[in-house]
């Protein structure tokens, strides 16, 4: 919550700036757009302004005024490591000769107490709004406090408040010792991953021998896209970036091989040696794509035989599902969730009240249900920890992603309905790829329950992924400071933006980062405005340089400059395989689907033809040939060379794979998320232009410099 600094006198206006919504903006193709009134009122009334048409303004930016002056101080403020702390307090002017008194409860659980005569502090600013005048004062606590969360509460005459108090190192973590070395991963989806013994699609036992066979080559670093809880049967939805919880793990990946009570469970032994279980893994083997639904159905079975017999008798492992059981403790609300919707068919919105209020009861799910999330949680947080403790002893980190948004039929929407925006979907404005813009179809975080809630939720997605990931990707850094929202009924040429509390975020990500000594990225692609980089840099988060989106039209220097404090591919997984964009198939696809026009495909088919020849010239090979291998080896080892601190290859592009893992703005018009990898792990592995082009990568990392290492 914030005044603006801008003396307008359009109520409008300043309304709007009240809440942090911007009423025009630059979208993707460099056009100046103004918000429309209903867009505006749509998203003012979604944020809390309480006006039904945009003539009450001038009563709600009254309303907003007077809640503003008696918060006696915000429910977040943040002090970068080593600095005083200081803290703007509001109190009514009456008050000024008034003593304050105040108590810091360290996360440690120590107290600190203080007064001050509210007199004796720097005065701000002053104010009158209605009969009553107030006064902003600055607040300094002299001793300098530890990182970490702390609650501050104060107390003026009869009026008392609290506030999470957040102390953090201003840039994020990261290992000194390895700065001067240049290191390199490889990239694949997990469910694209196939080995000869997995069921369809790749689980965590293949991500490890992956990881193993990575390492071996000399890479520091495995990405792969997010392995967050699904739906997988009904409410279908497989895409990573739409999860059922970005709190809970996605079981469609669990090892089968390494689960311990496959020992001692009959039931389990029987099923897998069954001639039909046998024949159903045959066929997922050979299908073309990726079949969830029957993958999942087909595993589900098989876990939840062991779930019975894990449930049926004692067992030493007991107390180590008790041990999860506390470390995890809305584990049992996430288990009753899922066995309540599987129960009723239904996504929670159309539950009948009581459930979809959020209060649940032993009658609303079958045991047996609950019982499975139970326990396919705990056996995925057991195979990811034992996962990443030996690509540790390896050296080797695991590279996760936090995706900006979260299923509306989740698990988090249904629990923490109060920090959404319910009647909004995030998305994107017109750019010059998707013309319409995009809708994403999640609700965003209101910013201003994020803060009332102390960032609980958020700081528990975090370190959800952190226990295990030591390279953590966040999915559109640019929401950090701003996200667009496109109201109910309304597509995304109609949205507007909305502002968040930046300096919040980045204070929580340096905190958390540093207490699991995890290195940060930033997604920073797309309509990027131009503060976005500079706080990035500022906080130690690292950026991405992504080849084919940074070439251009200049024979003399096509490619621009690689920042050493950047994350180096060659393309992701929204983009074409670099084969694929290297024939414009990208631009041929966005034509088909009606997300580009004629005219502007025709004009990105021109400029791509001028980078291809700049790339070409500056290699010096003849353009008019196809030379995909020629000009994609050259640009594998620019960015290899380069002084970024870690590249990351996408293990497709090497056998000139070309269609895409994900077309944005699709859904059931093209396979995202579906396509298995060409080759195995075992063939891959075998494969020489495989092994021979990353142990160039390796040989031109170490070399640290272009033209080095031939």
């Amino acid at each position: 919550m914030h005044l603006p600094a801008d003396a307008s006198s359009d109520p409008v206006r300043r309304l709007a700036e009240c809440y942090g919504v911007e009423l025009s903006y630059r979208d993707g193709l460099g056009q100046y757009r103004d918000v429309s009134p209903d867009s505006l009122l749509a998203v003012l009334r979604a944020l809390g302004a309480p006006l039904e048409n945009l003539q009450q303004a001038p009563a709600a930016l009254e309303d907003f005024r007077q809640r503003f002056w008696q918060q006696l101080v915000e429910p977040v403020v943040v002090t970068w490591l080593g600095q005083p702390t200081e803290i703007e307090i509001r109190i009514p002017h009456q008050e000024a000769n008034s003593r304050l008194a105040g108590t810091v409860e360290l996360e440690s659980g120590r107290v600190r107490k203080f007064t001050a005569k509210v007199a004796d502090l720097e005065s701000l600013h002053r104010e009158e709004t209605g009969a009553t005048a107030y006064l902003a004062k600055k607040l300094r606590i002299a001793q300098r406090l530890p990182s970490g969360y702390h609650r501050v509460w104060l107390e003026v005459s009869d009026k008392q408040a609290e506030s999470l108090l957040i102390v953090a190192p201003r840039k994020s973590y990261f290992n000194s010792s390895s700065r001067s070395s240049r290191s390199w991963g490889v990239f694949l989806p997990l469910y694209s991953l196939r080995t000869q013994t997995s069921w369809g699609a790749g689980d965590l036992g293949d991500l490890e021998a992956f990881c193993h066979w990575v390492g071996r080559m000399g890479g520091r670093a495995v990405g792969t896209l997010p392995l967050l809880a699904a739906f997988l049967a009904e409410p279908f939805e497989p895409s990573p970036y739409s999860p059922a919880s970005r709190l809970f793990w996605n079981e469609f990946y669990a090892d089968p091989k390494a689960i311990p009570e496959l020992k001692r469970c009959r039931p389990a032994q029987s099923l897998l040696n069954s001639a039909n279980f046998r024949q159903e893994v045959e066929q997922l083997r050979a299908s073309p794509l990726v079949d969830y639904r029957r993958q999942m159905a087909l595993k589900r079975q098989f876990l939840a035989e062991l779930a019975r017999c894990f449930f049926s008798r004692p067992s030493r492992r007991r107390i180590e599902f008790e041990r999860f059981l506390q470390a995890h403790p809305n584990a049992e609300d996430y288990a009753r969730f899922r066995a309540t919707g599987e129960r009723l068919q239904a996504p929670w919105s159309q539950w009948p009240a009581r459930p979809r209020s959020g209060r649940l009861q032993a009658g609303d799910y079958d045991k047996d249900s609950k019982n499975y999330h139970l326990y396919v949680q705990w056996i995925m947080e057991e195979q990811l920890a034992a996962l990443s403790d030996r690509a540790r002893q390896r050296r080797l980190a695991l590279h996760l992603d936090l995706p900006l948004g979260v299923n509306p039929d989740s698990y988090d929407v249904w629990r923490e309905r109060s920090t959404f925006v319910l009647d909004i979907a995030g998305g994107a404005p017109p750019d010059a790829l998707f013309t319409g813009g995009q809708n994403w179809g999640f609700p965003p975080l209101h910013p201003a329950a994020l803060r009332t809630s102390g960032y609980r939720y958020y700081i528990a997605c975090l370190r959800h992924l952190l226990r295990h990931s030591r390279l953590l990707r966040i999915d559109h850094v640019m929401g950090l400071h701003r996200q667009f929202w496109i109201p109910r009924g309304q597509d995304s040429r109609h949205g507007a933006y909305v502002r968040y509390p930046a300096e919040e975020f980045y204070a929580i990500l340096s905190l958390e980062s540093h207490r699991h000594k995890a290195r940060l990225i930033g997604e920073n692609l797309g309509t990027v405005p131009s503060y976005v980089n500079p706080a990035l840099q500022e906080h130690g988060i690292s950026g991405m340089f992504v080849g084919q989106a940074e070439l251009r039209a200049n024979p003399q220097e096509p490619l621009r400059p690689v920042s050493s404090d950047s994350l180096a591919c060659v393309n992701t997984h929204d983009m074409f395989p670099f084969a694929g964009y290297w024939e414009g198939l990208d631009i041929d696809d966005r034509l088909s689907l009606g997300l580009q026009t004629a005219e502007g495909a025709a004009q990105e088919r021109y400029w791509r033809g001028q980078i291809r020849s700049a790339w070409l010239s500056f290699l010096q090979m003849r353009t008019g040939e196809n030379h995909v291998r020629e000009a994609l080896e050259a640009l594998l080892r620019h960015l290899a060379a380069s002084p970024a601190w870690i590249f990351l290859v996408n293990l497709e592009d090497l056998w000139q794979e070309k269609q895409p893992q994900n077309v944005p703005s699709t859904k059931d018009e093209r396979p995202n998320w579906r396509r298995p990898a060409r080759y195995s792990l075992e063939e891959f592995c075998q494969l020489p232009q495989i092994v021979g082009t990353l142990r160039q990568i390796a040989r031109w990392r170490r070399a640290g410099s272009k033209g080095k290492g031939k």
